[in-house]
């Protein structure tokens, strides 16, 4: 079967993108999930590998040619590894389709997702974007809903202190789940269903960012252009946790995050809060540092921040939008 599909074909109801980068094994499981739940759903699922050069683009194309309806499951190799936006861009413009459902491979839909998550998508035809109940494979519930981050959210991320928390309860970036539904102001695209009248008209994800805010920054445009986020707690998911990227488990030793990471952080930043955006989110975050540290006049342990995090969260302050600070670039 040809590797980079552009067949023109009436529109499905619904494409799954997901993206494989070097966790061959995750991505047949979680295709074989979506597969196992579409039923009689006109589906399709675009698997995008980023240039794995592992050889699990190989096993992921073995495997396709193995299943009973191989037609329901494209492989597109990308000629280079363009990211999390770049991959599921290709994803998106692999297949025309109602809706478009950003999968991560390191997660897996559970039994009557998506004829639960398609009916409150076709019954809100407002609503741009539909994020699921996302649990880990404990059963934990991820914290899946979120406000945009801004200066005082990143005031009290330095601070890490309750009393700070509690005068910025409207600020803080993480919801409590389940979330009021005026709350949400973007969610999180390890699983997240898309309208494609809303991917027509806002555009494609920008590019300029590799790995993380790519999905805060979708939905800060999507919310600019008048479309708003329904929770679909009926229809559920489960992510894996540190399944296919380092900068959450380094982030929990407090161990110090890729480049990418806070070139990402800046970009949104510049673009969600004006030129001025990264040094005001950067002060406020020193400053609750600053604040954090007089715990030691009582004694107290401070809690510590990521490793060169003070230095690293200078990165692109003066070229917010460069885009060159990417993996392998």
């Amino acid at each position: 079967m040809p590797d980079t599909p552009r067949t023109i074909t009436p529109p499905h109801r619904v494409v799954v993108s997901i993206i494989n980068y070097r966790t061959g094994a995750l991505t047949i499981q979680c295709v074989q999930s979506v597969l196992d739940d579409l039923g009689d759903i006109d589906g399709h699922v675009v698997i995008v590998d980023n240039l794995s050069g592992d050889g699990s683009a190989d096993e992921i194309a073995a495997w396709i040619d193995s299943l009973p309806e191989p037609r329901r499951v494209s492989l597109v190799r990308s000629a280079t590894n363009s990211g999390f936006s770049g991959g599921h861009n290709q994803g998106f413009a692999a297949r025309s389709s109602d809706y478009v459902l950003v999968l991560n491979s390191d997660a897996v839909l559970r039994p009557g997702f998506m004829a639960e998550i398609l009916a409150a998508a076709d019954a809100q035809p407002d609503i741009g974007l539909f994020a699921p109940r996302i649990d880990y494979d404990d059963g934990e519930q991820q914290i899946s809903c979120f406000r945009f981050p801004s200066p005082a959210s990143e005031f009290d991320r330095g601070a890490r202190t309750g009393a700070i928390s509690k005068l910025l309860a409207r600020r803080l970036v993480s919801l409590r789940m389940p979330p009021e539904p005026d709350q949400i102001d973007w969610a999180s695209f390890a699983c997240i269903l898309l309208r494609r009248r809303m991917i027509d008209a806002i555009g494609p994800m920008d590019e300029g960012y590799f790995l993380y805010f790519e999905d805060i920054e979708y939905c800060w445009r999507a919310r600019q252009a008048g479309w708003r986020i329904a929770y679909v707690p009926q229809a559920r998911a489960v992510h894996f946790r540190g399944g296919s990227g380092p900068v959450k488990a380094l982030a929990k030793e407090k161990k110090r995050l890729p480049a990418y990471f806070y070139a990402s952080r800046t970009r949104f930043f510049r673009q969600a809060h004006g030129p001025t955006g990264p040094m005001r989110a950067n002060v406020a975050w020193l400053a609750g540092r600053a604040l954090a540290r007089l715990r030691l006049i009582f004694g107290r342990a401070v809690p510590p921040s990521n490793a060169s995090e003070a230095r690293d969260i200078w990165t692109n302050v003066l070229s917010p939008l460069d885009d060159s600070l990417r993996m392998g670039g």
